[in-house]
């Protein structure tokens, strides 16, 4: 039986500055590294650009309106915590997530050994299999904030399929 057709697709970004002493953590997972986002959360730009995937092919608010940098309940939020919230949101819309493409821009450090460990937290924080789940990891050769190590980005795309139930 072949899977469903999807129904949907969203695509999101998020980019942060980089600042010592700020934990790294891509995709809920913590890379030893002496910089991390800066950001009214824990600054994961993996889960935040998934995020802003998942609302805008369900129609949903962006990332910013949902969880306001304003609200205080959301300062050092997990932000596997907030992805948990946008997937019962989602449930609403009588979608599911289905297959995930993510690319994370970094100069340093380099996450090659880190991507596998990436994939499969994102996946079981989606209950996907892993294989559904695409993890890039690219530099931007020196150019632009991103290259000169000043920041961290990730660009995500998402296809959603409708459930049998809402």
């Amino acid at each position: 039986m072949s899977p469903p057709a999807l129904h949907r697709i969203g695509i999101g970004t998020d980019l942060h500055a980089l600042a010592p002493g700020r934990p790294l953590v891509l995709g809920g997972v913590r890379i030893p590294f002496e910089k991390g986002p800066l950001g009214h959360s824990d600054g994961d730009v993996v889960l935040h650009a998934l995020i802003d995937a998942v609302s805008g092919a369900a129609g949903m608010p962006d990332i910013g309106e949902q969880f306001p940098d304003s609200d205080p309940r959301h300062r050092d939020a997990d932000s596997r915590d907030l992805v948990r919230h946008t997937l019962h949101a989602l449930r609403t819309t009588r979608h599911r997530v289905a297959c995930v493409d993510l690319i994370i821009h970094a100069e340093k450090p380099k996450l090659s050994a880190y991507k596998d460990a990436i994939r499969r937290s994102v996946a079981e924080l989606l209950g996907l299999d892993p294989a559904r789940v695409a993890i890039k990891a690219k530099t931007n050769e020196g150019l632009d904030a991103v290259g000169r190590g000043e920041a961290i980005a990730c660009t995500a795309v998402v296809g959603l399929v409708l459930t049998d139930s809402g």
